[in-house]
């Protein structure tokens, strides 16, 4: 292989995506990211960037285009992070995120017996997300609300998201205009002064009530009575509206207080037969089109009679739970977000469903607890973050032995790692199926279906 230095020229053909969105591919068999490239484009590239096993490249030029190219419908699809796939077909979309997942069960879980099913897709993958995050900025002395640039927190204005419910698109042209009419201060990063940091909206997909909460830097608002009644005025579709005090200096968009200024504080939604009360600190999925069906899958895969105890493990608000409450004799959710379990304990006395128990605390401290106060699962749910679960709790439940795990997984990584460990501890791996949560984005949503085949010496 030829020594390859940074400034180097080469054309390079595109057959893979990296989790960021980079396009993929070699020369001489050393592995080169390329920004702005998708799989099956040929580019001529130079290089920007080296590590030990890879590099990064810049398109000088396209010397063929892919098939599966598409022009984005987004016009700043190139700026924003938010968006990595909307150059693509969606179809091959799709298959990218399948073949992302047979990778990393593969590569990480050693999983390769067992098929991996198409991902189920969406009929038309746009103005799917129920909530929206805004960062507030200024420019010219003029109000500046969008997205932030890739890798960086320079705001790129967006004054049509086509991820985001068609409503974001006027309220952020109704709050831009009460910025700059009422003078609202808005955050700097880097002197830590000003008020509005963000704007973030919730929207009720059947129901259509809409939450509008307003993140500010400090408790104090000034003129507050004035901006309230503005945008009642303005947007009416709002049915409540919430302020949020968030004084930290880390990336995260909410604290932990909010204060409701108008309206009931929260929203309803619903799914199937079975509502949902959502406060503004809730997690709530949001691709309500594909929860449907998500769930759907989820009930198949516990195959439930009536008779089991099941554990819904990082149960949110609530939302598997109901489901699955309907159709076994108890359910036991754990949750480490104490304002989700009171919205889960709500939940189940909003749905008069009696059968739930929740308790606060991390799954991986709380379900051992359980375990040696005597309490079994027949089937267990875990739905966890990225990160994926902590091995006490992998441990803990391989002991308590329940017939059927259904995992669901945001993040393909994470899942292999942890499949890993339960096939090694007497499970195997049924079925998995991924669905498209994230359309335009390199986010892939799988479940998965484990069954007990008795222990490892066995």
């Amino acid at each position: 292989m030829k020594e390859i230095k940074i400034g180097d020229i080469s054309e390079l053909h595109i057959d893979d995506m990296g989790h960021t969105g980079a396009g993929i591919g070699k020369i001489d068999g050393f592995t080169v990211f390329v920004e702005g490239a998708v799989v099956g484009d040929t580019v001529q590239v130079k290089i920007v960037e080296l590590k030990k096993s890879y590099g990064f490249g810049k398109i000088i030029e396209f010397i063929e285009h892919s098939p599966h190219r598409v022009e984005s419908e987004c016009s700043v699809s190139d700026l924003c992070g938010g968006c990595q796939l909307q150059n693509i077909k969606y179809e091959e979309q799709l298959k990218l995120k399948k073949k992302m997942v047979v990778d990393n069960l593969e590569r990480i879980g050693g999983i390769s017996s067992i098929s991996v099913n198409d991902v189920i897709g969406m009929e038309t993958p746009f103005r799917y997300r129920n909530k929206a995050q805004f960062p507030v900025g200024q420019k010219n002395g003029k109000a500046v609300i969008g997205f932030y640039q890739k890798k960086s927190h320079e705001i790129v204005e967006c004054e049509s998201c086509i991820l985001q419910h068609k409503i974001n698109d006027k309220i952020v042209s109704d709050m831009k205009q009460i910025i700059d009419e009422l003078g609202m201060t808005v955050y700097d990063e880097k002197t830590g002064k000003g008020l509005l940091r963000h704007i973030v909206t919730k929207v009720g997909w059947h129901t259509h009530e809409i939450m509008l909460i307003l993140v500010t830097n400090k408790k104090a608002f000034p003129d507050k009575e004035i901006i309230i009644q503005e945008i009642i005025e303005k947007m009416p579709e709002v049915t409540t509206i919430i302020q949020n005090i968030n004084t930290g200096k880390n990336p995260s968009v909410l604290g932990e207080k909010s204060i409701t200024l108008y309206g009931k504080g929260y929203i309803i939604d619903s799914l199937k037969d079975v509502q949902f009360y959502i406060s503004p600190l809730s997690f709530y999925q949001i691709n309500p089109i594909q929860m449907e069906k998500l769930y759907s899958k989820a009930l198949e895969y516990a195959d439930l009679k009536g008779t089991e105890t099941v554990f819904d493990l990082y149960s949110g608000i609530g939302t598997i739970s109901l489901f699955l409450a309907k159709q076994s004799k108890k359910v036991i959710g754990v949750e480490m977000a104490p304002s989700a379990i009171k919205d889960a304990i709500k939940n189940a006395e909003l749905n008069k469903i009696t059968n739930t128990e929740f308790y606060h605390g991390k799954a991986e401290e709380v379900v051992p607890q359980l375990y040696k106060q005597g309490e079994r699962a027949d089937v267990v749910v875990v739905d966890p973050p990225r990160k994926g679960c902590d091995e006490r709790l992998l441990k803990t439940m391989v002991e308590m032995k329940p017939e059927r795990i259904v995992y669901i997984s945001c993040n393909p990584s994470t899942l292999a790692r942890d499949l890993k460990y339960l096939e090694e501890n007497g499970y195997k791996t049924k079925e998995v199926q991924p669905v498209d949560m994230f359309g335009g984005t390199m986010h892939v949503e799988s479940i998965i279906l484990m069954t007990y085949c008795g222990s490892k010496k066995k």
